[in-house]
Parts: C-alpha cells; sequence; structure tokens
C-alpha cells in the first residue's frame, strides 16, 4: 500500500475535497510521522499541534457541508521559521529573540491559511539566515535525513528536510544567496525562487520594529519548496502578487508558460565554469539529463548568453550582497558606486533578456556539490572537499547567484543521485516574470524527488 505521507500537496487536497480522506486523519499521521523520525533530523523544531488538529476538524467539517475553502483545504504543511504564525516564536534562531510570541501571521502564512492550508509546525534554519547550513545555538543542528552526517543546506535546510522525511505536504523558505535552490538540490527535492518581489515578505524579519523599510529588496525571496513542480506552481499562485496599497493599483496573475509539450523547449545550458569548477559526478548526472533532453525532443544550446561574465557577475553578486547585509552596520560605499554596479546589474539582466528571446530556460548546476558534511569551522577557514579538489566554501554560492542578480525565476529539480547516494538538483532559470515557464519545464522534464526509506 503506498504510504499517502508521500503524496503531493496537489493530491493530498484532491483526496480531502473528494472525501477520500479527511483532513484530521492526515493531519494526525503527520505528527505522527514528526514524532518518530524527528527526533534523528531536527528540521521541526516547533508544533502547534492541538491548533492544527482543531482546524483539521474544521476543514472536515466544511467539507461536510459541501464547502470548499481554497486550493490546499485541509492540507497540513510546515513553513520556515523565520515567517511570523500568529502564537509562535519567531527568532531566526538567534537566542536573544528567544520566546518572543508573534501575534499576527506574515503575509505568506495569512494567504496559506486562506488557501485552506493547515500550519502544523516550523522548520530549522541557519543563525540569522546566513549560512548554506541549517544550524543555530537555540534549535541546534538539522541532519540531512538520507545521510545523517551531512547538511540538509541552508537556510532553508529544516525545509527540505521536513519534506524528504515526509513530515510535511509542503513548505515555503526564502532564498538570497540559494536559500531555497541549495537545500532543495542537497535533499532531492523541488524548490523555487520566484521573479524577485512576487511573492510579499511582510512578517518575514527578525524580532523589532514593525513596518520598517527594507531596501534592495531585488535580492531576498520567497518562495515553496515541495515534492512535485505542480505543488510549487499552486503554492505560488495562492501566495503571489501585491498588498496593501500596492493591491489598490495593480493585480497579479501567473503568465501561462511558453510551451506545453517538452519537446518544444528551447533549453540552454552550462554544466562547469572555472570560477566555481563543479564535481564530476554532479556534471555526469547533469550531462544525462541534457542528453535525455535532447532525446526526447529538446533544442539544446550550450554557453552562458552573451554579455554574461560569470566571475564577473559572482564578483558583482557579492558586492550587492554585502551591501544588503552592511554587516554590523559599517560598510557601505558612495551612492556613486553603488549606482554605478546597480547598472551593471541591470546590464546583465537585460542580456537575460535578449538571450530568453531564442531561449527559454537555462539549465546549470545547483551546486558545486552534493551535500557535505556538517561543518563547524569560522566561515573563512572552510572547505567543500570535491573530485575537482578542496573548494573555498564560498564557491558554493556561485551558481545560485546568476538568477539572485538578475532577479529571474529559478527553480531546483532533482535529477537523481550521485555516487555516493546523495542528491543532485540542476537549477532552471527563466524568463524574468514567467516562472510557470520555469516550472512547466520542471513538471515536463526527467525529474522525481528523493524520499527517505521506512
Amino acid at each position: 500500500m503506498t504510504d499517502i505521507l508521500s503524496f503531493d500537496a496537489t493530491d493530498i487536497a484532491d483526496l480531502i475535497r473528494r472525501k477520500e480522506a479527511s483532513s484530521r486523519d492526515i493531519t494526525t499521521q503527520l505528527l505522527d510521522r514528526i514524532s518518530a523520525v524527528d527526533p534523528g533530523i531536527n528540521a521541526v523544531i516547533a508544533s502547534r499541534a492541538e491548533s492544527a488538529l482543531s482546524e483539521a476538524d474544521a476543514a472536515d467539517a466544511a467539507t461536510a457541508r459541501g464547502d470548499i475553502l481554497g486550493p490546499l483545504h485541509g492540507v497540513p504543511m510546515t513553513v520556515k521559521e523565520s515567517f511570523d504564525v500568529a502564537g509562535m516564536a519567531t527568532t531566526w534562531g538567534n537566542p536573544a529573540f528567544e520566546g518572543i510570541v508573534t501575534e499576527r501571521d506574515s503575509t505568506v502564512v495569512t494567504r496559506l491559511k486562506a488557501a485552506g492550508a493547515i500550519i502544523v509546525g516550523k522548520t530549522n534554519l541557519s543563525f540569522m539566515l546566513s549560512d548554506l547550513q541549517s544550524a543555530n545555538p537555540l534549535y541546534g543542528v538539522t541532519n540531512n535525513p538520507l545521510a545523517p552526517d551531512r547538511t540538509p543546506g541552508g537556510s532553508s535546510g529544516g525545509a527540505a528536510a521536513a519534506l524528504v522525511a515526509r513530515m510535511s505536504f509542503l513548505e515555503f523558505g526564502t532564498d538570497l544567496s540559494g536559500s531555497i535552490r541549495n537545500p532543495a538540490s542537497f535533499c532531492g527535492v523541488f524548490g523555487l525562487r520566484p521573479t524577485s518581489e512576487t511573492v510579499p515578505s511582510t512578517g518575514m524579519a527578525p524580532p523589532g520594529p514593525a513596518d520598517v523599510p527594507v531596501g534592495m529588496m531585488h535580492l531576498p525571496a520567497v518562495g515553496p519548496l515541495a515534492r512535485s513542480a505542480r505543488d510549487l506552481r499552486l503554492a505560488l499562485s495562492v501566495t503571489a502578487g501585491p498588498e496593501n496599497s500596492e493591491a489598490h493599483a495593480y493585480s497579479w496573475h501567473l503568465p501561462a508558460p511558453r510551451h506545453r509539450r517538452l519537446q518544444d523547449f528551447r533549453v540552454g545550458y552550462v554544466l562547469d565554469d572555472p570560477t566555481a569548477p563543479v564535481s564530476g559526478e554532479i556534471t555526469a548526472r547533469l550531462t544525462e539529463t541534457v542528453d535525455t533532453l535532447r532525446t526526447l525532443g529538446c533544442q539544446v544550446v550550450e554557453g552562458w548568453p552573451s554579455g554574461i561574465d560569470p566571475a564577473q557577475l559572482f564578483e558583482d553578486f557579492g558586492f550587492q550582497v554585502e551591501e544588503f547585509f552592511c554587516l554590523d552596520g559599517e560598510g557601505g560605499v558612495s551612492h556613486r558606486d553603488f549606482v554605478v554596479a546597480e547598472n551593471r546589474r541591470l546590464t546583465v539582466r537585460a542580456a537575460w533578456a535578449r538571450y530568453f528571446e531564442t531561449i527559454d530556460v537555462f539549465l546549470c548546476p545547483s551546486s558545486i556539490a552534493s551535500a557535505f558534511p556538517h561543518e563547524t569551522r569560522s566561515f573563512g577557514d572552510r572547505t567543500v572537499t570535491t573530485d575537482r579538489g578542496v573548494r573555498p566554501y564560498h564557491e558554493l554560492f556561485f551558481w545560485t547567484a546568476a538568477a539572485t542578480y538578475a532577479g529571474l525565476p529559478a527553480a531546483s529539480a532533482p535529477v537523481g543521485l550521485a555516487s555516493d547516494g546523495l542528491p543532485v538538483g540542476v537549477q532552471i532559470i527563466g524568463p524574468h516574470y514567467e516562472d510557470d515557464t520555469v516550472l512547466t519545464f520542471a513538471e515536463l522534464g526527467p525529474f522525481t524527488a528523493a524520499t527517505l526509506p521506512g
């Protein structure tokens, strides 16, 4: 008998809608799974079990009346700890914020609940969302369910770990330097960084003064992680769009994909680069994927877009990230230097736009390596060992930088396992605002999520 906890959120919603399963039963099974499995993983670090079961009962009562609350009616799920959920603490893994309980839901959680979803708990993350591992002094270390001595990635590592371990049907994370795409790749699930500023980030901030404006919002993004590409689309459709005063001026809709048949896609790709050499076992899996796409009828074209210098892009991305954080309130550059840097960024975005006039999606690695062992050294001393040698830790950010820098939609999709048995992800980058072109390609392509045995 198929384990219902391995289903995707779309299937669970359909079962509940057709009265073939109850939200109460599914939510109970999920909570039992968390209790049984999570002690060895430490992904779900906060629970609202009692409230979740009450909401599941309400969902079942609505179903019995013939009412449907939304496309996620009765579906239990988790969210990254950094999202405000009324009645739960939001700490960003920082002991300084321990015990600070928020009174309001974040916009994402509000919209998920309006779609019928039931939030059963929160998942672990890196300290202040600042690492590609998920560990912090407040909640501890999250292990990769497929290899406990390895990281699930970060900063949304608890989210990806919960999905692959069948402790959640859907997740929401955040992504600046790959914090959705990296853990999705390391855990063998799907993750989407939407087009910048598509999903509101209100209520996704460390405790402090409310409604403080944040600049450079083209860098961070809020997006879903899931077991299927269609779940990513569903999650995006119920959370994206303007809010507050902006909602009075314009509305958002998900543009149709460029194609609905895989063989119609024009696919660009780069599988390696001297700036951040990719492990041979990663490139082997990605090469097989490109060959499969070619066999299935896709037109494939190798090479970076004209006008894109990947090494310079990575350097400029690092500058932008530094300015975004302005660590310890210091740093910063002159207004002139910042404007010059921003013009370079917009020039790169224009180069991508020209490229996507003749190419539909661009494929590249999600990471230089598969999930690496837990790393506790200081950031500057860290390395990643691959068959291409011992690489500097910062090279882990190279392949996710391109989409972030230009504000493009990008998904990580699983393409199989490396020789060490760990998942490999391919990154699918698409045209600005054309998120469904990325998602449709991910749905049609040879991509299947991993799952934890047992």
